[in-house]
């Protein structure tokens, strides 16, 4: 008989079997014995020897997957382990003192680029904003324009003073609002990563706001200009109180400030003006209700000296012993461009690419100031500027021609810049005598300095690496390399070690010739005369005049630290804007802050070239 094994084989049961009790009590046990000696698993222990302790799983069940025990362990403690170093080392980074690498400092540049701009907040005239930053100025010229009955002006509060006196010039106001639109269009990334992009705008709002305050800037067509606020005439040995014969603080004037008008022969000013407000519509071209006023106003004042030609400055006006312009064909090539890329109107291209007016401007000759940039002469800075047209969206016919012409005359401008060719001469200290040995050359040098390095900067962003002059080509380095050297001998590298720019350095003009500097902020007021004290002092300025450029050295290099002599010691809007534009120019190389942008001034500027027909309808039988 076969019987169920219970542990998985049979059982067979011998009914047959005569063994005694004994024998199987001792089979019996025999049997336990052999049954013992053999391991039981787990279900056996339990049957035949009851509840057991339990043995550890070699295995863990995380529910999608079984892992081995072990390998979960030194997982689970591996990441334990490594989450306790991290933070360790967290603890350890937050808790030691960090050194980080420190920016690289400014370079020259960008210093003396926070102290040019400066110069204009101690120029304002009118109101000031709280925020001027000049702590020796105060409100002052705040009845200019007021009352004058039958006037086209309601007031003309509001501008800047022209240099250490408290006239103001619009000729050389208009030249300066220009410079500062022009380097702002094009190294707006320079100013902002200097920090100084708002300040900057701010000031050449505050010229052009005043502007527009000098004609009905919302008229359609105007008759009358303002030219000039306040007097210096000084001739024949007038003392009548006026902005030269006294010395005084713009605060505490109080003699009669006449306005002096042109209604008709002052091309020049109207063009300069409009130049001003046209590249301000540019800058501010994201303002566009403020833009469009601006542009409004350009287009008026432009029209206004096209219709009513003639010198502002001719006869006997009295700008003529100041600023006196040489001619106004420059002005309106100038200003003809900055309405062009303001509107984007191809009228102001045609007119200023005509050849007769490129002709009666000079342009196809020589003579001994050609390419000297300056407030009087406008031709190499429009030329430039029209030679990035050019460059950049290569209009083609009918332009083509007269464009390649302005081109190469700016080509061989930059080549009347290096010292081989021995167009100008130079001083023992290095300094470029663009006004041929005459007083005040440093406002020459900055500006060729600034039209260097923006057209190295042209070239560069066309990927042109250099240009030619006659059979010898140079790279755009030596532009940068001229400008630089120009900059720096103004900055201090000079004969004299001196700097040229008051504030910068440790070495620098302490009696500039400025009334507002000159006389000490202590609540007393010195009338007409009684200042003269102060300018016939040998004693230093008692207030630092930040930024202001000085009119410089003279041919041999030398300088005189003299109040009277204004040659030497006189600052003006003109010189300091050119220095501000060239500063701006050859700033922030060492951080690669980027170089012009290429696109802005051509915002209005629409496609050149007419849009393709669209496409024939799909034929149908």
């Amino acid at each position: 008989m076969y019987g169920r094994d219970p542990w998985g084989g049979p059982l067979e049961i011998n009914t047959a079997d005569s063994a005694t009790d004994d024998d199987r009590s001792r089979n019996l046990n025999d049997l336990d014995r052999a049954a013992l000696s053999r391991p039981l698993d787990e279900t056996q222990q339990s049957w035949l020897l009851g509840p057991t302790e339990q043995k550890k799983k070699k295995y863990v069940d995380l529910g999608c997957i079984i892992v081995s025990r072990q390998i979960f362990v030194w997982t689970v403690g591996t990441l334990v382990a490594a989450a306790l170093l991290a933070g360790f080392i967290t603890l350890i980074v937050k808790t030691v003192p960090r050194h980080h690498p420190k920016n690289p400092p400014p370079d020259n540049y960008t210093l003396a680029l926070h102290k040019a701009l400066k110069f204009f907040n101690a120029q304002k005239s009118g109101k000031l904003p709280k925020h001027n930053n000049v702590s020796w100025r105060g409100n002052s010229g705040l009845q200019d324009g007021k009352g004058e009955t039958g006037s086209f002006y309601k007031d003309l509060v509001g501008g800047y003073y022209d240099a250490g006196d408290a006239i103001k010039f619009n000729f050389p106001m208009a030249y300066a609002m220009t410079m500062l639109s022009w380097s702002v269009i094009e190294y707006s990334a320079k100013y902002e990563a200097a920090g100084e992009l708002t300040h900057v705008k701010e000031l050449i709002k505050w010229g052009t706001d005043y502007f527009l305050k000098t004609f009905n800037s919302t008229a359609d067509s105007i008759d009358d200009l303002v030219s000039q606020v306040g007097s210096g005439n000084t001739d024949d040995g007038n003392t009548d109180p006026n902005d030269h014969y006294c010395w005084m603080r713009p605060e505490d004037m109080d003699y009669k400030r006449p306005v002096s008008t042109c209604n008709g022969g002052c091309s020049d000013l109207a063009a300069e003006m409009a130049a001003a407000l046209a590249s301000a519509s540019i800058v501010f071209k994201d303002n566009k209700e403020y833009s469009k006023k601006l542009v409004h106003g350009a287009k008026t004042v432009y029209q206004f000296g096209r219709t009513r030609r003639g010198r502002y400055s001719a006869g006997t006006a009295e700008s003529s012993k100041f600023y006196n312009s040489s001619m106004y064909w420059d002005e309106f090539i100038w200003g003809g461009a900055w309405l062009y890329y303001a509107t984007g109107n191809v009228t102001y291209l045609n007119l200023i690419t005509q050849p007769t007016m490129a002709k009666h401007a000079g342009a196809f000759w020589g003579g001994p100031y050609y390419g000297v940039f300056s407030w009087d002469n406008k031709l190499a800075g429009a030329q430039l500027l029209l030679s990035r047209l050019r460059l950049f969206l290569s209009p083609g016919y009918p332009y083509e021609e007269i464009l390649r012409t302005f081109h190469n005359q700016t080509s061989i401008v930059m080549c009347s810049y290096l010292p081989v060719f021995n167009k100008f001469n130079r001083t023992n200290g290095g300094l470029i005598e663009l006004n041929h040995g005459a007083p005040q050359p440093l406002q020459y040098s900055v500006n060729a300095a600034f039209l260097a390095t923006l057209y190295s900067d042209y070239l560069d962003a066309a990927d042109t690496p250099g240009w030619y002059c006659g059979p010898n080509f140079y790279s755009t380095s030596v532009l940068r390399d001229f400008a630089r050297s120009q900059i720096d001998y103004v900055l201090g590298k000079n004969p004299r070690k001196m700097s040229y720019v008051v504030g910068f350095g440790t070495k620098y003009p302490k009696h500039v010739h400025h009334r507002g500097a000159s006389i000490p902020k202590n609540k007393v007021k010195y009338n007409c005369k009684g200042g003269w004290k102060w300018r016939d002092s040998k004693k230093p300025n008692p207030n630092t005049i930040e930024g202001a450029m000085v009119a410089g050295p003279d041919k041999r290099d030398g300088f005189r630290d003299v109040r009277m002599n204004y040659n030497y010691t006189e600052p003006t809007l003109a010189g300091n804007a050119g220095l501000v534009a060239a500063l701006v120019a050859l700033s922030g190389e060492a951080e690669a802050t980027g170089k012009i942008d290429k696109n802005t001034i051509f915002s209005a500027v629409p496609p050149l070239f007419p849009t393709p027909p669209p496409p024939p309808a799909p034929w149908k039988p």
